[in-house]
């Protein structure tokens, strides 16, 4: 897989370089802002590398998921607003993803200029299942540029068009993102330096099953909260209340617990409500005790304590889901405490992307204090279970045409 370094070896002054990014930030329904830029500085190194080059960059990326057609309230316009507020200089975005705007604004491209393709998703074929369709948007979008380059780690596991086929028709290389998140997931998966401890929460165990099936052989301890632990302790014989339950995975839970010899480890206690809000009355009650009318929101405070304690002697460490509804500040606790325990690890701290990384931000830590913070997510978690993902495949397999 050749990388951005040997792009720049190579030499980029005055070639289009086709960038994918992951820009899929979070914006405020309300008012349209964003909430959360950091996918979008996490992008900064590969793209200011370009420009520093005196690549004119043609950047393309993705915003939530509209319906195959322009819509509004998907439109990246807020993303180069801000895009060229971090870069110190304008960001034009074009009107569409691969026609007549797109083409014009990229001829016009001087070096170390930077275009943004509006949403990529607003054509359909983006995220066709049909080759042929896929293919055609690629042709489009691989005209407008000589180089490909990918820096979108959180969409290589997509067999999309800007992920996998424009990359097919270019001289392809990974982005420094890209490059970073694959050195790290291959410390987790290869040889991790023990003990290795990871940490899951979220909100369901179906959608972490895979990668528990995959990791549990491979860690020295799983620790379990969010809302996926209520089917781990139903699984125990406990009662959760009115907790959310996946009644079709308890088997199967029961089964992981007998099967990981007591090294997967779950909340001792559970902060409670009635509902679901911010200004619901809390209890903390013991997680083998819930009664019948609440709901666990949160892990407690003995369940920070154990998990902590499990965390001390740690040298290796993947956190991936908060452990209670962190949105609220009284389900917060949980996340904040675990999310101190991990950054405090004397060795390979890794925050999984998605909600852990927000968690991070929202709540006001430390960054810098981990080893690094995943833009992956699922696509993370895909590589932990061993797929092998589309968007890296391409990048491996040749040069390209």
């Amino acid at each position: 897989m050749r990388s951005l370094d040997d792009l720049l070896t190579e030499g980029v002054y005055g070639r289009r370089v086709f960038l994918r990014s992951d820009l899929n930030v979070p914006l405020d329904k309300s008012t349209g802002k964003i909430t959360d830029d950091g996918r979008i500085r996490a992008s900064l190194p590969t793209l200011q590398a370009l420009r520093d080059g005196g690549a004119r960059v043609i950047v393309a990326a993705h915003l939530g998921r509209p319906k195959g057609a322009p819509d509004p309230q998907f439109s990246l316009a807020p993303v180069a607003a801000r895009l060229g507020e971090l870069v110190g200089t304008t960001v034009p975005l074009a009107a569409d993803v691969a026609g007549d705007d797109a083409q014009a604004k990229a001829a016009a491209l001087g070096d170390g200029d930077v275009l943004l393709l509006e949403n990529v998703r607003f054509e359909s074929a983006e995220t066709s299942k049909d080759d042929a369709a896929r293919g055609e948007l690629a042709d489009r979008l691989a005209s407008l540029a000589d180089v490909y380059v990918d820096d979108a780690f959180g969409a290589v596991h997509r067999k999309h068009a800007s992920v996998f086929d424009v990359a097919e028709r270019l001289p392809r290389y990974a982005g420094q993102l890209v490059v970073r998140e694959l050195d790290v997931l291959t410390r987790l998966t290869s040889d991790p330096e023990r003990p290795y401890v990871v940490v899951l929460g979220g909100s369901k165990v179906s959608d972490k099953l895979a990668v528990i099936e995959a990791l549990l052989p491979k860690v020295d301890r799983l620790l379990v909260g969010g809302g996926m632990c209520f089917t781990f302790l139903a699984a125990q014989g406990h009662g959760v209340g009115a907790s959310l339950l996946e009644a079709d995975q308890v088997d199967t839970c029961r089964r992981l617990l007998d099967e990981a010899e007591g090294r997967i480890v779950l909340p001792v206690d559970v902060v409670c409500a009635d509902r679901f809000a911010a200004d619901a009355e809390i209890s903390v009650t013991p997680a083998d005790a819930i009664p019948d009318d609440l709901l666990g929101l949160d892990v407690g405070p003995l369940t920070v304590d154990l998990f902590s304690a499990e965390l001390v002697d740690a040298r290796t460490v993947f956190w991936n889901g908060p452990m209670g509804v962190f949105e609220l500040a009284p389900f917060a606790a949980g996340t904040k405490g675990i999310a101190e325990a991990v950054s405090a690890v004397d060795g390979l701290s890794v925050v999984g992307g998605g909600d852990s990384a927000a968690a991070v931000r929202q709540l006001g830590l430390d960054e810098q204090a981990y080893g690094h913070i995943s833009t992956g997510g699922g696509a993370s978690l895909e590589y932990l279970e061993g797929r092998e993902l589309p968007g890296l495949s391409v990048l491996a397999d040749g040069s390209g045409s």
